[in-house]
């Protein structure tokens, strides 16, 4: 027996010793094993899991020491979270910067640890970038720019930027894909995938399927940074009609599906006040604007950019014009909206606006939320159920509601897990773009102004008139859907010029008003 296990250790000796020499010859990332990768997921799903399993036992449910204590649990959580996505990079940084996006859905202990993934992204080093430059367009650096510069203008979960300027003397952003993100990516979404539903069987009431899902489908979209250009000449074409718009101009010559090159525009981040404020950039203008655009796209045109995080929405006056301009970037996250689907969002916003609660119900439902339609409309708002049966337009946003809806959301965490399982996919998206809207409303302190219902109604007029003449058979018909149109338009202008009459009253329940809706 001895003599066995002297030869089964011998053998292990070897094996582990020829497999470390190899792995050192070929200079191998012990990051990039899957095996390592899915051992640092599952365990720290482990320790997660443990730790809400176990640390409430001795603590009687409802009382300060258990909100404080969940609070922490809350916390320690999100940081262990956060350590895996750092760690394993790529695909789990871009979905843990989705999870940091979701105001008002997830605990603020869980969003507010994330949102700093969107500065701790990976950096590729210089020879790695060269490999993929000389792989994809098969030449070196030297031969396609007289300068390029090694330090990127900046980094996200799945490339890199850097600058560089052209033998003709343009100046050019260059955008290259992290050598490694395309391999592991359908690897790590797996991974993901087989831990979120142990994680659900543990806990029923934790249902994040659905974030797994929408990484499966828009992951290869992302990827594919030719899918990126088109979207980018698509929406330039479609919005060509807003002067304050720039989008940066598609080098198509130098651009493969792992490398964009594109026009570079400098500007500051949208949610930086000192920016705009040293370079005289009007805040009301830029969120208005901001406001007009992303309504367009999504009520008028159903075709919509859906990472408006600050690093892609950047502002400054125009070299040429000194106008103010909002440049918009990375194109790779588009929702195309089906007409079905758009029509009756574009309804249920304008029964929003309005308070028209019957309505509300009604394309709620429509849109898969069912029973759930009061909670549905609060989500869709980040508006108290008081306020929305006022009518959103007519009363103001306080921070107390925001901090009360943001406190009592974790109450409803099962409803919000089951409602989001409920809607169709595309509403995901959007409920992730309003966040991040409403993220960059709050930080200029321009959140819910009336002339942004206003922007916002003028689009649902124009969609729905555009759908009712789709839909004309004569001459005649046209003529009224276009005159009735014009009247709407005109008597929104002179709501928007008229001093407005709503309350300032601020609204006194939360959430916790929707017990009873959930109880019918």
């Amino acid at each position: 027996m001895a003599g066995r296990l002297l030869k089964v250790s011998s053998l292990a000796t070897a094996l582990f010793a020829s497999s470390g020499f190899y792995l050192y010859n070929r200079q191998l990332d012990l990051n990039d094993l899957s095996i390592i990768r899915f051992g640092r997921a599952a365990a720290t799903t482990a320790v997660i899991s443990y730790d809400y399993l176990t640390a409430f036992k001795h603590v009687e449910y409802g009382t300060e020491e258990y909100w404080a204590l969940k609070s922490k649990v809350h916390q320690r959580s999100a940081e262990r979270l956060l350590d895996l996505c750092c760690a394993n990079r790529g695909t789990f940084i871009k979905v843990g910067q989705h999870l940091g996006a979701l105001d008002y859905l997830l605990p603020e202990e869980y969003t507010s640890t994330l949102k700093v993934l969107h500065s701790r992204a990976p950096q590729s080093c210089m020879e790695e970038i060269q490999q993929v430059i000389r792989e994809d367009l098969g030449k070196e650096l030297s031969e396609l720019f007289v300068s390029f510069e090694e330090k990127p203008q900046g980094a996200a979960s799945l490339a890199q930027v850097h600058k560089a300027v052209l033998y003709d003397g343009r100046t050019v952003a260059v955008k290259v894909q992290h050598p490694k993100v395309q391999r592991q990516s359908s690897k790590d979404i797996v991974v993901m995938e087989v831990l979120v539903r142990v994680v659900h069987w543990l806990f029923p009431d934790f249902a994040f399927m659905w974030l797994v899902e929408e990484a499966k489908k828009n992951m290869p979209l992302e990827l594919d940074f030719l899918n990126e250009g088109h979207n980018a000449e698509k929406v330039a074409n479609m919005l060509a009609h807003y002067p304050f718009l720039k989008i940066p101009m598609i080098h198509w010559d130098l651009s493969t599906k792992r490398i964009l090159t594109m026009e570079f525009a400098e500007g500051g981040q949208v949610n930086d006040r000192d920016y705009m404020k040293k370079h005289s950039i009007n805040i009301n203008e830029i969120s208005e604007n901001l406001g007009k655009m992303y309504s367009e796209m999504i009520f008028v045109h159903g075709f919509v950019h859906c990472d408006p995080h600050p690093g892609n929405v950047l502002v400054r006056k125009c070299p040429q014009s000194k106008k103010t301009e909002i440049v918009l970037l990375d194109h790779g996250l588009y929702q195309i909206l089906q007409p079905d689907f758009r029509l009756d969002y574009c309804r249920l916003w304008q029964a929003l606006i309005k308070g028209d609660i019957s309505k509300v119900e009604r394309y709620s439902r429509r849109l898969g939320a069912g029973d759930l339609y009061p909670l549905f409309a609060c989500v869709l708002t980040a508006r108290s159920w008081t306020a929305v049966n006022a009518g959103i337009s007519s009363v103001p946003v306080t921070h107390t509601e925001d901090v009360e809806i943001r406190t009592n959301a974790a109450l409803y965490l099962p409803q919000i897990s089951d409602l989001l399982n409920r809607v169709p996919r595309q509403m995901l998206l959007l409920l992730k773009t309003n966040d991040l809207l409403r993220g960059i409303e709050t930080t200029l302190q321009t959140r819910a102004s009336s002339s942004s219902f206003i922007n916002m109604s003028r689009c649902c007029i124009r969609a729905m008139a555009r759908h009712k003449r789709s839909k004309a058979q004569s001459r005649r018909r046209h003529l009224q859907i276009q005159l009735a149109e014009s009247l709407s338009l005109w008597r929104l202008t002179m709501r928007l010029l008229l001093p407005s009459s709503g309350s300032s009253q601020r609204p006194r329940s939360t959430l916790l008003g929707l017990c009873s809706n959930f109880n019918r």
